[in-house]
């Protein structure tokens, strides 16, 4: 029989024993990886050197990103524009079974992603990660007292479903675009100040539309501003107890094209587009530093990618005269069904379980929350990220989830395209979007062409040679597959689910629109 000292001995012992178990837990749950997501605006597949062997843009930081990690070459963006793309990568649902179909919001529009969606940061924090977003949002929320018309905004009142709704813990960015007014910044739901000056710029290429402008908001700062805000973040939460999740979009190379005067000049294009790309590749270089300082960047996830392809505002004809094509050897441009508005460079560094290689797996940017979860071992349920598959096996780390095998692409004006295997079927006459010939801009040609195109990607990337004569079965097979994708309100294995919004399918008029 034990005396009372040496119960007091186990007891102790006992204790000890169960802190050190909840000790181990603690630690087994950090080993968990931080995410970064790094999202570049307009940037072109053929602007990275490490994509485009012939890109006259040497992106010196974003190439050792390359070489770190895995390249994959058949990547897409859910939009060939912005807002619907952001919607797709943080709800891992097609964009345009959102209530948006066609065209992006503005600064002033309401909140897209209702707050009963889970988004990728809120998932990630009902998994014990810390949650950030910083830089261009561009998804809507709610300012003080606005009702359609920036002259009622109250600017000393809080933003109300905005990112902190959304899962994220911490936010610090703008609402829109950089060209769109308000320009204020926004830290978690308050304004930082509240803007007592209206500021407009007509040059091109660097232009900004005229609104108001808080005095701690310069434009050309902005991105500096961003990286700063980032690292800073980093330094303040590796190694803690928690990982993290880092959503950082970027409002570059958008216009206003703005290097700041370092990088002036500095890509030798006579192009500021070509020296705010390098901008970027700094902003790339500089989080890396980070990560590699605090001694965190083997297990931490970084992804890079853009939201569509670059813009015609980069000027293509004057690149053109120094050999470089932001959309390398694809046709079209943002905006645009075909392959230059929505394929996109995409890098994926996990230096801990990953080992550099390059992957021809098809991918889509609203694969990043399925992909995430099932790095984590986490069960993502049938209402959320309905159109997300995991990439992880194209990763070369085991998987029980299936990969993905076709792809819907959108345009602009809401045209759709149907991808699986080499065919890619286009409901649509024309790019979709603003390259020739473009449904606003050139309906006299668009009356002349077929109603549909059929591309085999194999034998013709360049989207020239339309076989929708020569292929009329495989059209049909692709239509049913595309209604039977809008039709179950999910892609990705499930119970399907409800689209949002009224089912305006124009180019779709085979699609049962009573059954959507």
């Amino acid at each position: 029989m034990c005396t009372k000292k040496e119960n007091k001995y186990f007891l102790i012992i006992y204790i000890v024993f169960c802190f050190s178990c909840n000790q181990e837990k603690q630690i087994v749950s950090a080993e968990n990886p931080n995410i970064i997501f790094i999202l570049a605006d307009d940037l072109g597949y053929g602007d990275l050197s490490s994509f485009n062997e012939n890109s006259k843009i040497k992106t010196k930081n974003l190439d050792k990103l390359s070489a770190d990690g895995v390249m994959f070459t058949d990547a897409h963006t859910s939009s060939a524009v912005c807002t619907p793309t952001r919607y797709g990568i943080l709800t891992g649902r097609y964009n345009w079974r959102s209530t948006l179909k066609r065209g992006v919001l503005n600064g002033y529009s309401q909140a897209l992603i209702p707050n009963d969606r889970k988004t990728i940061a809120g998932f990630l924090k009902d998994k014990d990660y810390k949650t950030a977003g910083i830089g261009k949002w561009h998804l809507g929320w709610e300012w003080a007292n606005i009702e359609e018309g920036k002259e009622q905004v109250d600017y000393s009142k809080k933003i109300q479903n905005g990112p902190t709704t959304l899962g994220f813990d911490y936010w610090y960015g703008f609402n829109g675009s950089l060209d769109m007014a308000p320009y204020v910044w926004v830290e978690n739901d308050t304004p930082s100040m509240v803007p007592t000056k209206e500021t407009e710029h007509v040059a091109k290429q660097s232009w900004w539309r005229k609104g108001p402008t808080s005095d701690d908001f310069n434009h050309r700062q902005v991105l500096p501003e961003i990286t700063a805000k980032t690292v800073s973040f980093i330094e303040e939460n590796a190694n803690k107890e928690k990982p993290f999740f880092l959503y950082m979009p970027l409002p570059a190379p958008h216009t206003p094209i703005l290097p700041t005067e370092e990088f002036k000049g500095k890509s030798g294009l006579d192009n500021i587009y070509g020296d705010f790309v390098l901008m970027v590749d700094w902003v790339v270089g500089e989080v890396m530093k980070t990560l590699e300082s605090q001694g965190i960047s083997d297990n931490t996830i970084v992804v890079f990618t853009s939201d569509n392809g670059c813009s015609p505002q980069a000027d293509f004809e004057q690149l053109a005269t120094k050999n470089h094509d932001p959309s390398h050897v694809f046709r079209g441009h943002k905006a645009d069904i075909f392959e230059g508005g929505h394929r996109v460079p995409f890098i994926v560094r996990w230096p801990e379980k990953v080992k550099p290689f390059t992957s021809d797996q098809l991918v889509c940017t609203t694969d990043f929350f399925a992909t995430i979860a099932d790095a984590i071992d986490a069960e993502v349920e049938d209402n959320m990220a309905e159109d997300s598959y995991s990439f992880l096996k194209a990763l070369n780390i085991k998987s029980n989830l299936p990969a993905r095998k076709s792809i819907v692409h959108h345009s602009v004006t809401g045209a759709f395209a149907f991808r699986k295997n080499n065919w890619k079927a286009i409901f649509c006459a024309g790019s979709g979007g603003w390259s020739f010939p473009s449904p606003r801009k050139d309906k006299s040609v668009i009356d002349t062409l077929p109603k549909y195109q059929l591309y085999d990607l194999d034998k013709d990337i360049e989207e020239q040679n339309n076989l929708v004569a020569t292929n009329p079965e495989l059209l049909e097979i692709y239509k049913n597959e595309l209604s039977s994708i809008i039709k179950n309100g999910r892609s990705a294995p499930g119970e399907n689910q409800k689209n949002d919004g009224s089912q305006v399918w124009k180019e779709l008029k085979w699609v049962d629109k009573k059954s959507n």
